[in-house]
């Protein structure tokens, strides 16, 4: 028996900006055609009206090329706040590249969030302080801003709950 209204959506999705982060990025390890690991070096930045901080050791990017050529993230790091909190944020996420993106962030060009057709992530964090309680009880987005591979390597997103 077919259900009235099977096919209306019942429900809307918001977002609403959180922060943005810059991680600086070591360049590319390659471990075979189908993975590449990406140290997070110390510092960046990370800020937003609830927050502010950098990137502190441990972290990096188990970055899987599929076939296709996309790339599937699977990104862990450390936030230190700037009154000394500590924020472990993990996201997965997919990156669709076209020939000419691939072939510009291979060689180490500076893109933007206009030259990669998709790139985005879905970032859930973890921490003990009552101050930033509040991420561990939210879904984010991450929305690439920027990226650059290479000795001058980092990564920019714009962070947005999902309501």
């Amino acid at each position: 028996m077919k259900k009235e209204n099977s096919n209306i959506q019942s429900t809307k999705i918001t977002t609403e900006y959180i922060m943005s982060y810059e991680a600086p990025l070591d360049p590319p390890l390659a471990i075979d055609e189908g993975m590449m690991i990406v140290n997070v070096r110390e510092g960046g930045w990370v800020t937003g009206p609830k927050i502010n901080g950098k990137f502190i050791a441990p972290g990096a990017d188990w970055l899987r090329i599929m076939p296709s050529g996309n790339f599937r993230l699977d990104v862990r790091g450390l936030i230190k706040t700037d009154d000394d909190a500590y924020i472990y944020l993990t996201y997965n996420g997919i990156i669709k590249n076209t020939p000419e993106s691939l072939e510009r962030l291979t060689n180490g060009e500076r893109l933007t969030y206009k030259d990669i057709p998709y790139f985005l992530a879905a970032p859930t964090f973890q921490t003990s302080s009552k101050k930033y309680n509040w991420l561990n009880e939210i879904q984010t987005i991450n929305k690439m801003v920027e990226i650059q591979f290479g000795d001058k390597g980092f990564v920019k997103y714009d962070v947005f709950v999902v309501k």
